[in-house]
């Protein structure tokens, strides 16, 4: 079941106070969705903007801001400081864990996982099962957690890994599969584990057509 927002008014979400959720006009919230969890009165209020569909089992997180016609599938997370634009799909399953950067027109794909500190630009597309990561050496060394920064115009196959700190390029594309071990140039198709790099073919110019 799901329920229309036709105006700008803060709304209550389960627990909240109106201060913690603003959601803006023409919003459709399903059941079982939980805005705003792990409140802290120290954090901005969660903000989300016109024309949003939110299916059940989604949890977004406080001091959060979303833009105009978000999208999620069910059981989406959105994790807390997470800045998203217009224009973004979060499939079901994806979980953004806070502290990252998305820009408009973005498609984020079922299973998508996209760790802290992340920074992803206008007209991606990130496809199933896409896995970042911010931890070069998982509990063995200390390490600064930075993840992947995906320049505007990035398509990223299936299945692919993407290392910390690995910035992919300007209209790049990342084949199905592929384990990026290192920066992207623009333009580029990276393919293979680990990934080797060809210039991107004229197949695959012209950039992304995320509506």
């Amino acid at each position: 079941m799901s329920h229309s927002y036709d105006n700008s008014q803060p709304v209550n979400a389960g627990e909240q106070t109106p201060q913690q959720v603003q959601l803006g006009d023409h919003c459709r919230i399903e059941d079982g969705v939980y805005l705003a969890t792990a409140y802290d009165v120290h954090k901005r209020p969660t903000t989300i903007g016109n024309c949003a569909a939110i299916r059940a089992g989604t949890n977004i997180y406080a001091d959060v801001t979303i833009g105009d016609n978000l999208r999620t599938g069910h059981n989406a997370v959105i994790r807390e400081g997470t800045t998203i634009g217009d224009d973004v799909l979060v499939g079901t399953n994806t979980v953004i864990d806070g502290q990252t950067t998305i820009g408009s027109r973005v498609s984020l794909q079922t299973n998508v996982y996209i760790p802290t500190n992340t920074t992803i630009g206008n007209d991606v597309f990130v496809g199933p099962a896409v896995t970042m990561t911010n931890d070069m050496y998982p509990i063995r060394k200390e390490f600064d957690l930075v993840g992947p920064t995906l320049e505007d115009g990035v398509s990223v196959g299936a299945n692919a890994t993407i290392l910390p700190g690995v910035t992919v390029g300007k209209a790049s594309f990342i084949a199905a599969g592929a384990l990026v071990v290192e920066d992207v140039p623009p333009r580029t198709l990276a393919l293979g584990v680990p990934a080797t790099y060809r210039p991107l073919p004229e197949s695959l110019q012209g950039g992304n057509q995320i509506a």
